[in-house]
């Protein structure tokens, strides 16, 4: 139930109060595609929460809908317990930040970043107060008179990041702002935006296709699929025991064991899964440990990754696993495994994970 104010907005009679954003019953279609089915999520205040999924799962449209540039089929956007679902982008206490910098190349980095205090006709003496305040919490102010052009790609973010922090927004949005940037850049704008929320005290609400980004970052994680949350969990948790086959395979790499194989490991036909990293390489002749399970298997392929070194296994009887081994030796130094060996692969009974929604 909800009550009418002067300004349009709705409160909630429901106590949301103790969430920075919640979203009730909320539905989106696009003429017979449904983007967005029946989802329920509450995210509290100063969370870093990440909605991850492939391309079409949905989480873009959820973020773009929280914003209010889409507007939901039905259901509620509720922010800090008032509900916003009818109201302009601009009646929202939320700000956007997209992989699309959209600074303006005429103004200075303080100009582009006291733009939208000045739309708030903020006082000019204390708007260039805050903008530099704003612009100093990503570390760039040496740039400040500087042009957009005249900055690096990573550069040029963090102040798209300053732009929307300088407004002091209850709800960051941020719509894969690291997707154009190289590796090692993007790894660095990762360290920093947790920096950044972490001093800033305001909830982030993350959207990536990428399961490191994500599980680096997170305080939270919604893994969407198909316009669901197929689970939400702190990053560890999803990690370890994920609840579904596709939530197993899309944060990380798997190996799931069902059918025969499964009934000959673990005694059930049920799904189950077996993170690489647990997997263990020794000779064929070495015995079980107590607790443990393991598969006489031949090395099918070999890939040398850097920090470790990827291996394929098929068993006698077809079953497919992917081991991965850290290279901690010096090259030369450690132990050479070659395509064609026969090896056990163990792993121990606590690293199984049984998929719980497999059918």
């Amino acid at each position: 139930m909800t009550t009418s104010s002067a300004t349009g907005k709705r409160e909630v009679s429901q106590d949301t109060s103790g969430y920075a954003v919640s979203l009730k019953n909320l539905n989106k279609s696009f003429g017979n595609v449904i983007a967005v089915e029946n989802l329920n999520l509450d995210i509290p205040h100063g969370e870093f929460f990440s909605m991850l999924g492939p391309s079409g799962s949905g989480k873009t449209t959820v973020l773009r809908i929280i914003a209010g540039f889409e507007t939901a089929t039905d259901g509620q956007v509720i922010l800090e317990g008032t509900d916003v679902t009818e109201l302009a982008p601009f009646d929202r206490d939320v700000n956007t930040v997209f992989q699309d910098y959209a600074l303006f190349p005429h103004m200075t980095i303080q100009q582009n970043v006291e733009y939208g205090l000045r739309a708030r006709k903020i006082p000019k003496i204390e708007r260039a107060k805050l903008a530099s305040e704003a612009i100093e919490s990503v570390k760039l102010t040496h740039l400040a008179d500087r042009l957009p052009h005249q900055l690096s790609g990573g550069q040029r973010q963090r102040i798209a990041l300053a732009r929307a922090l300088v407004l002091r927004p209850k709800v960051l949005l941020l719509d894969e702002p690291l997707g154009a940037l190289d590796k090692q850049l993007r790894e660095e704008m990762q360290v920093e935006l947790k920096r950044i929320q972490r001093e800033a005290g305001i909830t982030f609400i993350f959207v990536t296709h990428d399961q490191e980004e994500a599980m680096r970052m997170s305080d939270r994680i919604a893994v969407f699929n198909a316009g669901k949350i197929e689970q939400i969990g702190a990053p560890r948790e999803v990690y370890e025991s994920p609840s579904s086959a596709f939530v197993a395979s899309f944060l990380g790499v798997s190996n799931l064991i069902s059918g025969a194989s499964a009934k000959s490991l673990f005694g059930s036909e049920e799904m189950f899964n077996i993170r690489p990293e647990r997997i263990k390489l020794s000779d064929e002749k070495s015995q079980l440990a107590s607790g443990e399970h393991g598969v006489i298997a031949t090395i099918t392929d070999v890939a040398y990754t850097g920090a470790n070194t990827l291996y394929v296994l098929e068993s006698e009887s077809g079953l497919r696993l992917i081991a991965t081994r850290l290279n901690e030796e010096l090259p030369g130094q450690d132990i050479r495994l070659e395509s064609g060996d026969r090896v056990l692969a163990s792993f121990r009974k606590e690293h199984v994970a049984k998929i719980p929604n497999h059918k």
